[in-house]
This record gives structure tokens, sequence and C-alpha cells, in this order.
């Protein structure tokens, strides 16, 4: 790798052996070295793959913020892929560094932010939520500071949101959104839900996704759609409300919802009916 601008003493920015820049993190990586020289892979300790965009903003970060809570921050990431088993918007590297090293800095200074979100965040989000614990004691672990389940819950969001493989904003307002589809469905089949069944359970991931969806304007088709008209006649009142769901997405996110949309939230929320 060569060198194109040494950021500090342990970071810089170079070209891998493919031509394309990168970030690198390590003990002493850029200490005495100037633009155009080899770069001692040895003391490579991380290396950064990320878009022309992210990695500009990255190199803007790192330049400002302790290497302790970048390796912190590189290390819950690590932690979401492996539970996750899947890639995340590497805009992650931005967001979730920037909000880790903020947090540490607040809590030391005494201050915390409460999560209003907290409660959907733990109901709607469990596996994310549970990472967020876990990015929690590994700041307790490398950096010697305790953090809240508040902030157990924004990391939650910053890992839903690499979620979405979409810059998108919309991640932080998914359970806000999850929790009014919910609502909008009880209203209307006039009943609650028994939330350890497994209708609910898989209603609440098909919001995910479809949310997902939604915000990414991805079609979803599939040639089941051919006998969507006959629900709206077998499951008249599951229909209506998968309606009101679409008027709904239309007025907060400005999207139309196709009908293969329509059948596949009718015949989940006709499963929670049938339950009732």
């Amino acid at each position: 790798m060569r060198i194109r601008k040494v950021i500090n003493n342990n970071i810089v920015w170079a070209s891998d052996d493919a031509g394309q820049e990168v970030i690198v993190l390590g003990n002493g990586v850029g200490f005495q070295k100037k633009k155009g020289e080899i770069l001692d892979k040895k003391r490579a300790e991380k290396v950064f793959h990320l878009s022309d965009k992210n990695l500009s903003q990255f190199e803007q970060l790192v330049s400002t913020i302790p290497l302790s809570s970048i390796r912190t921050s590189e290390k819950v990431i690590a932690c979401a892929k492996s539970e996750l088993k899947t890639e995340l918007n590497d805009n992650i590297y931005i967001s979730l560094t920037d909000h880790l090293n903020y947090a540490v800095e607040r809590k030391r200074q005494g201050i915390e932010f409460e999560n209003a979100l907290l409660w959907e965040i733990r109901k709607y989000y469990p596996k994310e939520f549970a990472i967020g614990k876990k990015a929690v004691e590994i700041v307790k672990k490398e950096l010697g500071v305790q953090l809240s389940d508040d902030e157990a819950g924004f990391f939650a969001l910053h890992i839903v949101n690499a979620e979405l493989q979409t810059d998108s904003s919309y991640g932080m307002e998914m359970p806000e959104i999850i929790k009014d589809i919910l609502n909008l469905v009880k209203f209307s089949i006039g009943k609650d839900f028994e939330e350890d069944d497994l209708s609910y359970e898989r209603f609440i991931t098909h919001l995910k996704f479809f949310l997902q969806r939604v915000i990414s304007h991805k079609v979803y088709t599939d040639e089941e759609s051919t006998w969507a008209a006959g629900l709206k006649e077998a499951y008249p009142l599951a229909h209506k409300t998968a309606l009101r769901i679409k008027s709904y997405i239309k007025a907060k996110l400005s999207y139309e919802i196709s009908e293969e949309e329509i059948t596949y939230l009718t015949l989940h929320i006709q499963r929670i009916i049938g339950r009732q």
C-alpha cells in the first residue's frame, strides 16, 4: 500500500495493491511518514474499505477523535455483523463512531440523554437492542465508561439504519412507524394482539422487511399476486386494514404500496384475526 495522506501518527489515507483508496489504522502507521511512501503492512491494524463519499467523511471524523474511540466502534460494528450475519451500510463507520465518541464524552461530563424510543426499540428490534447492550459492555471494557440502556437503544438505531443499506435517516423513524401501524391494525380489527403468538411475531418481521423495501423504494413482486383479487372478498376486514396501512404509508413516507404488498399485508393481518 502507498500512502496518499498522513492523517496522524496512527491513521493514514492510502491506496491498496488494487489501487483502491482506503483508511488504515494502526499504532505508528503514519509516524514520520510522507505522501507517496510505502506503508508498512505489519503496522496496519485495520483497513477500512469505504465508498468515496464515506471515505472522505470518515477521514474528517477520525482526524478529530481519539484512536481508542475508533477502535471501540470497530469492535461494536464487527460484533453487529457477526451477530446479524449480514453486511451493513458502511455509513455506520461514520454514524456509530461519531455517536459512540460523543456519548462517552457526554458521560464523562455527567450528561446523559433520554431515548424517547427505548420501549419501541426493545420491543420491535430485540436483536439490534441486544447488540446495543453488548456495545455498552464493549465500551465499558475498552474505555472504562458505563453507558446506559438509553445509549444501547441509540446504538441499536444506528445498526437498524445500516441494515437498510441506504443512507436514509428513516431508520431512526422505523420504531415509531411500526408502533403506528400496529395501533392502526388494533383499532381496525377491534382487538389487541397476543404478543406471544407466532402470527404476531411473523407480522412484526414482515413489517420490518416491508418498511425496508418502502424506504429503499424497491418493488416487491411475486407470481402468487395473481390471486390477490380474491382476498378482498375472502378476508374483507384484513384487506380493509391493509388499505388503511397503504394510506398511512402514503401520507407518512409519500410512497404508493403495490398490490403485491397489499396481498401479503392482508394475509398476515388475517392470520392475526384468525387467532382472535
